[in-house]
């Protein structure tokens, strides 16, 4: 007899462990390189027959197949035989831990995320693969906001461009018809220099929910940023303020000083107007800072605690921003994302 324990055993297709991996690693932050392989070998044998790709592990020639290598193949071997991955086990036992130590229940209460990205800015993953992992999520609806065209850096859609997503989103809704899930119309905004929207009224008026965010010139003068920011937030098409400062406070991309501008005058225009405070749970951001946080939660602003996902395993970050949400002492019924579909799109229509 040798000594090798038997292998642990795995119920779940070859391709929903591909999809997992990527998954994990995407909540994990790690590089997009890495996971691109398991997505792309994911979306390869999708259409195949279970019988076609059990045979080809057989024969050992899953790797003929396009879109799969070496370490995709074995992945989808070891599926196909009932038995656990390595690669998933080990990406379990690194980054499927509960992200938080609180947040839970807050998060229980979230019915959906107003901040997400696709492949059609500067997301890595497509439309429906984003809807399709926000469903298995639990999520009721997830706000599509890809960029608005003046951040080129981020490929961000012009009118036209746009304008097709939307026809996506349709698509996408249609083929999820009875899930009891929706993906919505939006966009992340850019706020102008001038306090405008980086997009035409027309195509804003044709969106279901728009966060408006600044990205450029953040340090400018102080009081220059808080005109900006204010006729922002009085625009009658912003709902969301989107990650208030900008910082950034860990990551591969550094860290960057928060902007500065009257917090104060900031969040009353966005208490009087309606307009959420977005609790941004990228762990890079954590914006607003806790201080600020604790002053919009006393000037009496809405708020939306969101993802900001560019990665479909991103949009487990939620609970980061429950927690800090649960700590600073915010009741649910002012954060706009625990509310029902009819009541969110009511509150956000212009």
């Amino acid at each position: 007899m040798s000594g090798q324990r038997p292998a642990e055993p795995y119920d779940g297709t070859p391709v929903a462990a591909l999809r997992r991996i990527a998954f994990l690693l995407e909540r994990g932050r790690a590089d997009s390189y890495k996971v691109k392989a398991f997505r792309r070998a994911a979306s390869a044998i999708l259409p195949l027959p279970p019988e076609e790709v059990a045979a080809a592990a057989a024969a050992g020639t899953l790797t003929d197949l396009p879109g799969i290598g070496a370490s995709t193949a074995k992945v989808i071997a070891a599926a196909v035989a009932g038995e656990m991955p390595e690669r998933l086990a080990a990406a379990e036992a690194e980054y499927g831990a509960p992200l938080t130590a609180g947040g839970a229940h807050l998060r229980s209460l979230l019915r959906g995320d107003l901040h997400s990205h696709s492949d059609w800015s500067d997301g890595g993953s497509p439309i429906e693969e984003m809807a399709m992992t926000a469903l298995e999520l639990g999520h009721e609806y997830l706000v599509l906001t890809d960029h608005s065209p003046r951040l080129k850096v981020a490929r961000g859609l012009s009118a036209e461009r746009l304008a097709r997503q939307l026809d996506v989103v349709d698509a996408v809704n249609d083929h999820l018809a009875g899930s009891g899930f929706t993906l919505l119309k939006g966009i992340e905004v850019d706020i102008l220099e001038d306090g405008g929207l980086d997009q035409s009224p027309a195509m804003l008026e044709r969106l279901e929910v728009r966060v408006a965010s600044v990205h450029s010139k953040l340090a400018m003068d102080p009081a220059a940023m808080t005109r900006r920011m204010v006729a922002a937030v009085r625009n009658p098409f912003t709902n969301v303020l989107g990650h208030c400062t900008g910082r950034l406070v860990t990551g591969n991309r550094g860290t960057r000083a928060e902007s500065r501008f009257d917090a104060r005058a900031v969040f009353e225009a966005c208490a009087e107007e309606g307009v959420a405070v977005e609790i941004n749970s990228r762990p890079e951001r954590r914006d607003p800072p806790t201080r600020l946080l604790e002053l919009a939660r006393d000037v009496g602003c809405l708020f939306s605690i969101d993802s900001d996902a560019h990665a479909p395993g991103q949009l487990d970050f939620p609970v980061l921003g429950c927690e800090r949400a649960e700590a600073a002492g915010i009741e649910s019924e002012r954060i706009v994302n625990t509310w029902r579909k009819s009541r969110l799109l009511d509150w956000a229509r212009p």
